[in-house]
């Protein structure tokens, strides 16, 4: 039986949870959110309800499951995961993403702290697109690459990239398994250099930048 997380209790997360209720008979669904009032209207729908910090709930979990996380909160989950966790083991520094990736993501826009999100569509998608693979569902258009692929293609000195692909579970409805996020986390604690952490669909996506100071061993 499939498990999903939905993150989030607001206008995006219940539209996920019931639509993922109506595409995935006989799952399982929980809803993360430490809102009273924005888990109230889903206590009578059939699904359960946790009060609770989003990315805290992620935190508590040993990271390996094959849960689904659908992230709809207005942050970056997976890098704030990383963040939190590697903050246990060292220093984290978050960092401004670097500027030459404004040339290299189509219709770029700048967030708070220098995330930076992209996208291929330059107007307001529909909220329930299928993300064809062969062409943008209101243009028509032929789809001529997938911005996972394109982000991570990026090479930048010092840099490592690394992508976390959200798939496809519902009608405008993405996300990735627990297990991605403990493998994101594998992958910066091996590396020696800077991360781009990027989480992207077919179309859309965001990356933040940090670095990773691992806390001295005591002799």
């Amino acid at each position: 039986m499939e498990s999903f997380w939905i993150l989030g209790a607001g206008h995006f997360g219940s539209l996920a949870a019931k639509r993922i209720l109506q595409q995935k008979k006989g799952c399982k669904v929980l809803v993360v959110d430490y809102r009273d009032d924005a888990l109230a209207h889903l206590r009578d729908e059939p699904m359960k309800p946790l009060k609770q910090d989003a990315v805290d709930f992620l935190l508590s979990q040993d990271g390996k499951g094959d849960e689904w996380i659908i992230p709809a909160i207005p942050e970056h989950v997976a890098f704030l995961y990383l963040c939190q966790q590697l903050a246990k083991e060292g220093t984290v520094i978050p960092l401004v993403v670097p500027t030459v990736l404004d040339q290299e993501i189509p219709n770029p826009t700048r967030g708070k702290g220098g995330v930076l999100y992209g996208s291929f569509a330059s107007f307001l998608c529909p909220d329930d697109c299928q993300e064809p693979k062969e062409m943008c569902s209101v243009t028509r258009k032929p789809r001529e690459a997938n911005l996972y692929d394109l982000i991570q293609q990026i090479e930048v000195p010092g840099y490592q990239t690394l992508v976390v692909r959200s798939r496809q579970l519902a009608p405008g409805v993405g996300g990735y398994k627990l297990s991605t996020l403990w493998l994101l986390l594998e992958a910066v604690r091996c590396s020696e250099k800077s991360i781009l952490v990027a989480t992207a669909c077919r179309c859309h996506g965001v990356i933040n930048a940090l670095r990773f100071k691992r806390q001295a061993q005591s002799a």
